[in-house]
């Protein structure tokens, strides 16, 4: 019987042997094609400092504000450019006109005549406004031709030198005016700049900690669910060998099914903080990805009067105050110069002279002048121009009350936030400290109930704290880096390098 079946063992054996040796030459191939393939590099966790250059950056809310201040700059260039000499050419060429037209003959009569002309002329002017009186002076020359093609004529007309003024006479001086305003608004745009990089220095500070909050609940709930899993596995253990009642069983059960609800719940709100933080901020880089817990902020012993003096040098609040003021001066000025009494000086001095040629129209130039006084007085306007610097009076008032009112707000801000730097970083070692115990306590309590030696819910209690107190450092940490922040952008001024802002940005 033995003999009989050696031959199929042995096809059997050999079946086996070819099997195995498929298998190896596989699992060698398969491993081989994945030692191949580069392996894709962790990507580092992300720090705080990297997060606010990126956004500083490439994000649109900091392109806004280059663009906003650039354009600050266009527009101050185009006020200083009103109080520089203006140089413009101007001219018709050629003027051709060819039809009938009525022509008054030499008894009174009218004529419709064939006429076919041509009335060019060409002009150069220097002009410059007078930002002390708010008028304008001008040099201009001038040159025309006439060309009548059917009688064969052609004469020119020249002005070589005019010389004209044109002066307003007690009434709204828009040149003086803008040169006490708009140098205020344009060295407030500059600090505007810098106060807008530091308001999104915080805002991305904020949105950083919010993903960081969420990544340490995933973290929390997952090392939650794992450690779950274990005391359910020991628990089924115990409950077999009649050390676990049935009671502490079902509540290792019902702590797993919560752990496994707060891990997925805690993923989402990650993913969906992450979203706000890269929509904010523009990054390229995965922004699901994991974030460094920062240290603490710089700690910085400011006195609440030494940052409100800074505010006061170097925000932007007090030049805007200052415009605001000045506006309102401004409009009840504006408002007394274009009403009531109107009057307005002109004069020019130049040459002229005529001739068929144009070199002869050149030649023994004749002076000529002009002097206009033109004036404007209402008689009987019914209280308008009254009702009007009256308004603008009221506004002014008005102006000011609301001025001082933001002035003693924004200053309190600023005292406010430097008193309680102090506050934040205890409360920041006191949340550092709490985290560590808290950390420890459940240690030792997890260790205990292995031994039995305290019940599930002592357990559970001591989880609860563990997980408040990391979410406690985690907010106090927060606060310490949104208050750094945001004091930089109240004074302008960086506290820890003893420096203000805007030189920096400069």
């Amino acid at each position: 019987m033995n003999r009989l079946n050696l031959p199929f063992v042995l096809e059997v054996l050999r079946l086996w042997l070819l099997m195995l040796g498929a298998t190896v030459v596989l699992v060698l191939l398969t491993m081989s094609i994945a030692w191949a393939q580069p392996t894709a590099p962790a990507q580092p966790a992300l720090t705080l400092p990297q997060v606010i250059e990126l956004t500083l950056g490439q994000s649109s809310v900091a392109k806004q504000a280059v663009t906003n201040r650039e354009t600050s700059l266009w527009q101050y260039r185009s006020f200083r450019a009103d109080y520089k000499p203006q140089l413009a050419l101007e001219g018709v060429l050629p003027n051709y006109s060819r039809t009938i037209t009525p022509v008054t003959q030499p008894d009174g009569t009218t004529d419709f005549r064939y006429v076919r002309i041509n009335n060019s002329y060409l002009a150069t002017t220097l002009s410059q406004g007078i930002g002390l009186t708010g008028g304008r002076i001008s040099v201009g020359s001038t040159l025309q031709r006439f060309d009548n093609f059917e009688g064969n004529q052609r004469l020119y007309n020249s002005n070589p030198v005019a010389i004209g003024l044109v002066q307003p006479i007690a009434g709204f001086n828009a040149l003086n005016w803008n040169k006490r305003i708009e140098p205020l608004r344009y060295e407030e745009s500059q600090r505007q700049y810098v106060e807008e990089r530091e308001t999104i220095a915080r805002r991305a500070t904020e949105l950083y900690f919010d993903v960081l909050l969420q990544q340490v609940n995933a973290s929390i709930a997952r090392q939650n669910r794992q450690v779950s899993e274990d005391m359910l596995r020991m628990g089924r253990e115990r409950h077999r060998l009649g050390r676990l009642s049935e009671n502490d069983l079902l509540l290792l059960e019902l702590n797993l099914l919560n752990a496994q609800q707060a891990e997925v719940q805690a993923n989402v709100d990650a993913q969906n903080a992450a979203v706000q933080l890269k929509g904010y901020t523009g990054l390229t880089v995965d922004a699901a990805a994991t974030l460094d817990v920062p240290a603490a902020a710089p700690k910085l012993e400011v006195a609440p009067e030494a940052a409100l003096a800074q505010a006061r040098q170097y925000r932007r609040e007090s030049l805007m105050f200052q415009r605001r003021l000045l506006e309102a001066d401004r409009n009840v000025a504006q408002a007394k110069g274009t009403t009531g009494f109107q009057a307005s000086l002109t004069a020019s001095f130049g040459l002229a002279s005529s001739g068929e040629q144009f070199r002869t129209s050149y030649v023994n130039p004749n002076d000529q002048q002009q002097v206009r006084l033109g004036f404007s007085m209402p008689i009987v306007d019914w209280g308008k121009t009254r009702a009007t610097v009256k308004t603008a009076e009221l506004a002014r008032q008005q102006a000011k009350v609301t001025v001082e009112q933001e002035q003693m707000t924004f200053e309190q801000s600023v005292l406010s936030q430097a008193a309680q730097l102090g506050a934040l970083e205890q409360q920041l070692a006191l949340a550092a400290r709490a985290d560590s115990l808290a950390q420890r306590r459940y240690n030792i309590a997890r260790a205990t109930y292995q031994v039995g030696r305290i019940s599930l819910t002592d357990l559970n209690i001591a989880q609860s704290e563990k997980d408040r107190a990391k979410r406690a450092y985690i907010a106090a940490l927060r606060a310490s880096w949104v208050a750094y922040y945001q004091l930089r952008t109240l004074t302008l001024y960086d506290f820890e390098r003893q420096q203000p802002l805007l030189a920096a940005s400069n």
